[in-house]
C-alpha cells in the first residue's frame, strides 16, 4: 500500500458538517451503522459510527471498491444515486462500500454487487483483491472520507443487471484501456475521487 495517496492530491473543500443540519444528520441511515476503524496497514481498531467517521475530519475506516468487467474488457460505471450523502451523482466504478465487523472485504463486495446490481455470484467466477491504499478527500459542506480501500475485479460470464434505483441512478458500459489512457475526457462525468486513484495505480490487464 502507498500511503502517499492519502496526501498527493489537495482536498476538494474544508470538511464540515452536513448542509442539513445536526438533526438531520442523526436521523441519517449512516447514524444507525458502524465501520471498521484501522490503522494505516489496515489492521483493525475497532468499529466506530459510520457518521461520525464521514463528518469533521473523518475516522480512518475499512473500505472496498469493486471494477466489474465484461468479457471484452469494458468496464461498468455505476452514478451513484442523488440520495446518497456524499458523492452524489458522481460516477464510480463499480460499487463502493465498507465491510462489517467480521466480514472480508470480498463477502462485502459480493454482497453489494447483489444488492445494488442484481449481480448474482453465478454470474462470476474470478473476484479477486487487486490493491490496496489509503486516501483522504473532503466533499464540500458534507463530510470526508479517509479510507484504507482495497481494490476488488471481477469479470461478468452473463452481463444481466437489475438496478436498485436507490443506489444506482445510471449505467455506463466504457472501453477501459481508452478511460485508463484518457481520465481527463472522462471527468465530465464527475468521477469518484476513490475510482480515479484505483483506476490510475492499476497497470494490469
Amino acid at each position: 500500500m502507498n500511503a502517499d495517496d492519502a496526501a498527493d492530491r489537495p482536498p476538494i473543500a474544508d470538511g464540515g458538517e452536513s448542509s442539513g443540519g445536526p438533526e438531520d444528520e442523526l436521523d441519517h441511515e449512516n447514524a444507525n451503522q458502524d465501520v471498521i476503524a484501522v490503522d494505516s496497514e489496515d489492521t483493525a481498531q475497532g468499529t466506530v459510527n459510520r457518521l461520525d467517521a464521514h463528518t469533521g475530519d473523518g475516522i480512518r475506516h475499512r473500505a472496498f471498491t469493486c471494477l466489474v468487467f465484461d468479457g471484452d474488457g469494458r468496464l461498468l460505471l455505476a452514478q451513484r444515486a442523488p440520495g446518497k450523502r456524499l458523492w452524489d451523482t458522481h460516477w464510480d466504478g463499480t460499487v463502493a462500500s465498507h465491510p462489517v465487523e467480521g466480514q472480508t472485504q470480498a463477502e462485502a463486495t459480493e454482497q453489494r454487487l447483489e444488492e445494488e446490481l442484481g449481480i448474482t455470484p453465478d454470474q462470476y467466477d474470478d473476484l479477486r483483491v487487486t490493491d490496496k491504499f489509503e486516501y483522504k478527500r473532503y466533499y464540500p459542506n458534507a463530510g470526508v472520507e479517509w479510507e484504507v480501500c482495497a481494490v476488488l475485479k471481477v469479470t461478468l460470464t452473463d452481463v444481466s443487471l437489475d438496478p436498485d434505483e436507490e443506489e444506482i441512478a445510471g449505467l455506463l458500459w466504457v472501453d477501459y484501456e481508452h478511460l485508463h489512457e484518457h481520465p481527463k475526457w472522462y471527468r465530465q462525468l464527475r468521477l469518484c475521487p476513490w475510482f480515479e486513484i484505483a483506476m490510475r495505480r492499476d497497470f494490469s490487464e
